[in-house]
């Protein structure tokens, strides 16, 4: 695949940075969403499709990203294509700190340590690369404001931030009405992250153990995200050592 680009997960996650506060908005449901954007980065990969409302693995073969890979090899292992709200809600270990720490490794972040409440360490992160942060913004301002349909992979971006609740995040109050309005429907766009998305939404909906009727009948419209609050703390008990090449566990269920 090669690291010139940036990846779904990455740009996901530095839409979500907190640029004053350091922290992630939407903690919770940011770690399902970046789940889902792993799929859809290996689904633009060409490595999975979709089958359905599942997940199957088209090609095996790696895509040189080890985030990635790790998430392709357990999906390969599963050996049936897996339905996509099973495989986002499943466990996973420590896949936001992991894609944080790649994100310093690679310069676009950096670790600020501070404790909470005077005791508990905790770790912030602030951006670096702004002009990298305002770009993947431009991308999305021009996908909301123009009418154009996007390209795949803004397109995707667009459904999953709307799918973990940033749009209030990005577009606040009353005047960011319309805009995250128009981000929720950009989701119709690509048709691999509207799946994704909605299986997001449908996790954090607590409907995971049910099948989808009619696969792709419902439109985002009818679809309402549960994200909590922004995460005001930073990330209790990590620091920079923590994520040093482990792999999240994703959907090993």
């Amino acid at each position: 695949m090669g690291r010139s680009r940036r990846t779904i997960p990455e740009e996901l996650l530095l839409l979500a940075l907190d640029p004053a506060t350091g922290t992630t908005a939407q903690p919770q449901s940011l770690d399902l969403g970046l789940a889902g954007a792993q799929l859809v980065e290996l689904a633009l990969a060409g490595r999975i499709a979709p089958d359905g409302d599942r997940i199957a693995v088209v090609m095996a073969r790696p895509t040189g990203d080890p985030t990635l890979d790790s998430a392709l090899e357990l999906l390969r292992r599963r050996g049936s294509p897996v339905r996509a709200v099973h495989w986002i809600g499943g466990p996973r270990l420590g896949l936001r700190q992991t894609y944080l720490t790649h994100l310093e490794r690679c310069g676009m972040v950096h670790a600020v340590a501070g404790q909470m409440c005077g005791v508990l360490p905790t770790t912030r992160y602030q951006a670096t690369e702004t002009a990298i942060s305002r770009e993947i913004r431009t991308r999305l301002d021009n996908a909301i404001r123009t009418g154009v349909p996007p390209d795949p992979r803004t397109a995707a971006l667009a459904a999953l931030a709307h799918a973990v609740g940033l749009g209030k995040h990005l577009y606040p109050g009353n005047e960011g009405r319309s805009s995250r309005s128009r981000l929720r429907d950009l989701i119709r766009h690509d048709p691999m992250g509207g799946l994704v998305a909605h299986a997001v939404m449908d996790v954090q909906n607590g409907v995971a153990a049910q099948p989808r009727r009619g696969s792709g009948q419902s439109g985002p419209a009818g679809r309402k995200s549960t994200g909590r609050a922004a995460d005001t703390t930073g990330v209790p008990g990590q620091s920079r050592r923590h994520g040093h090449g482990s792999m999240a566990r994703v959907g090993a269920r």
